[in-house]
């Protein structure tokens, strides 16, 4: 399969990445800025342990989950009968179940605004923007959105590297954690690979960012008609970013 002929022939929007230990990388894409779906999550995630750095946030603090609204959608957070939980489950539901209300009280906590210069003044992710929390489908309506882009999505790898160690353990056993694998996870055996990744998706769209200890790869798409003929593709770069030569 010649992979890439097939992601130009789609008639989405996409973008794809991938870096293998001692090789170039192979990037293309056709558009530049990109609906985040839940892959904001991340850069939520960074900006935090930036904020928690400098001591304007802790995970040790703790967090009401009946302090937002009870969205539902991805994770079970809105279900659960215990209502205070540490910020570090918070985060790590965030991630793992992509909890649309944990995610919408970490916004909380931090404010759109700061999020977004955290964004943008600390952590160079230029394109990268908040506008409304999750499930918000009235400021959905009314145009607003989360963006990312393609570039912003290969810094965040150099941003996950240049985590202090601890951090960087954290961070990898939580992404390492997402339930999600119906993506670039399809054909991943688990007890062989470790793969510390985030998907996204919403009507149309479908994302996915990870790593494992030699690959760096994502796989972006926008637009999309025909979701089966797009997990066939995300089964495929899944494959290539196991060692699969590309054709």
């Amino acid at each position: 399969m010649d992979f890439l002929q097939a992601l130009r022939d789609s008639g989405t929007q996409y973008a794809f990445y991938l870096r293998r230990q001692d090789h170039p990388p192979c990037f293309e894409t056709n558009s530049e800025r990109f609906s985040a779906a839940s892959l904001i999550k991340v850069p939520i995630l960074l900006a935090w342990l930036h904020l928690e750095r400098q001591g304007d946030v802790s995970r040790a603090e703790w967090c009401h989950l009946d302090d937002e609204p009870q969205v539902q959608g991805a994770g079970f957070a809105w279900a659960m009968t215990t209502r205070r939980l540490t910020y570090h489950d918070v985060l790590l539901m965030m991630i793992t179940t992509s909890d649309n209300l944990c995610t919408n009280l970490v916004i909380r906590r931090l404010g759109i605004e700061r999020l977004n210069r955290v964004f943008q003044a600390n952590l160079g992710l230029t394109d990268t923007v908040l506008q409304r929390k999750l499930m918000d489908f009235e400021a959905r309506a009314r145009g607003l959105d989360n963006w990312i882009s393609p570039t912003d999505c290969i810094r965040l790898f150099d941003l996950i590297r240049s985590l202090k160690p601890d951090e960087r353990q954290w961070v990898d056993r939580i992404l390492s954690l997402n339930q999600d694998d119906r993506l670039l996870k399809r054909n991943f055996n688990p007890d062989a690979v470790t793969f510390c990744h985030k998907t996204g998706s919403i009507p149309g769209v479908l994302h996915d960012w990870g790593y494992t200890s030699e690959t760096d790869v994502f796989l972006l798409m926008q637009g999309i008609q025909d979701e089966r003929a797009a997990l066939e593709l995300f089964e495929a770069a899944g494959e290539l970013a196991l060692g699969t030569p590309m054709a």
